[in-house]
């Protein structure tokens, strides 16, 4: 009984500190609702750009840390009270509207006033901030959905510019980008890092093996190139030589390894495998073929005692 009488004591308390702050936090959500009134009663779905602003979390206006139409546009008071030769807005995000559109770094400044750290805190001397860019050109605020957060529809939203990248993910080896498997975030971070290409990580490597990590040893006997950037061999975004190779072997190997002239079947001696039967200067099919990969498979690294060569 003695602990069912503090149980009610305990919900009666939390119930109290309920009502006693519904009051405040409704005046509130009012208050933010009469102040976006001032825009909303001229700007609203019939926009040639749509206005949806209360399907988006910046219009829960339950939410105290969501922002009001001045919060980003500024107060704009002479664009809200003046008739004629209306005058634009404090920050004009639109681009090819009646008005001029506001600096990049102005409207940037506007959305970093709330959305600061985390994986925005090398936005500033960022590639996509120096190339100009601000946040609303690639994000859509005022839509219920927008492409560039869902992963399936996000790259069509990267390609607007990164065209060649889009080329290459149609090629016949590529990551499971158009299968809706692979985003670009996922792998890069767009708001800046600081890494090379943006990657999330602090280099190519240990991108990769965020995924990857099969490869990524330590291993007995380390390949030096694939330690190195696996960049020397892949290209990650699309390749016709599975899987993602820049070249087909044994060209691929030979941009290092030139000085295996006289290795046994080499494309170019035309000496043969020990047990091959003799074809003259022909080369052997282990190397016309696939080449290097039919022996040395273990070509990221290998943990067998014997694997220095990384055969198979």
């Amino acid at each position: 009984m003695r602990f069912l009488r503090t149980l009610i004591t305990l919900l009666a308390l939390l119930s109290g500190a309920g009502v006693s702050h519904a009051a405040p936090d409704a005046a509130a959500a009012q208050a933010r609702l009469a102040k976006d009134a001032i825009c909303t009663k001229c700007h609203d779905e019939t926009e040639s750009r749509p206005l949806f602003l209360y399907q988006t979390k910046h219009g829960v206006r339950g939410d105290s840390r969501a922002p009001t139409c001045q919060s980003c546009h500024g107060e704009s008071t002479a664009h809200a009270t003046q008739e004629k030769n209306r005058p634009s807005p404090d920050v004009n995000f639109n681009k090819g509207g009646a008005y001029p559109t506001a600096h990049a770094k102005a409207r940037g400044q506007s959305c970093m006033t709330c959305h600061q750290g985390g994986n925005r805190m090398h936005w500033d001397g960022g590639q996509h901030q120096r190339a100009g860019l601000a946040c609303n050109d690639c994000h859509k605020v005022h839509q219920p959905k927008d492409n560039v957060l869902t992963k399936a529809t996000q790259p069509e939203v990267c390609y607007g510019c990164h065209k060649t990248q889009r080329a290459e993910t149609h090629k016949i080896s590529t990551h499971p980008i158009v299968a809706g498997k692979v985003t670009c975030s996922d792998c890069h971070n767009p708001h800046g890092t600081n890494s090379n290409k943006l990657v999330k990580r602090a280099n190519v490597n240990d991108t990769c093996f965020n995924c990857h990590a099969e490869k990524r040893g330590p291993f007995l006997w380390q390949h030096t190139s694939a330690n190195d950037d696996c960049m020397n061999c892949h290209t990650p975004h699309g390749s016709n030589v599975a899987p993602l190779l820049k070249v087909r072997g044994p060209w691929l190997c030979q941009r290092c390894h030139a000085e295996v002239a006289n290795h046994p079947g080499n494309i170019y001696s035309g000496a043969q495998l020990p047990g091959a039967p003799a074809v003259g200067n022909n080369p052997p099919v282990q190397v016309a073929f696939r080449g290097c990969f039919n022996c040395h498979q273990a070509i990221h690294g290998s943990n067998h005692p014997a694997g220095r060569n990384f055969l198979r």
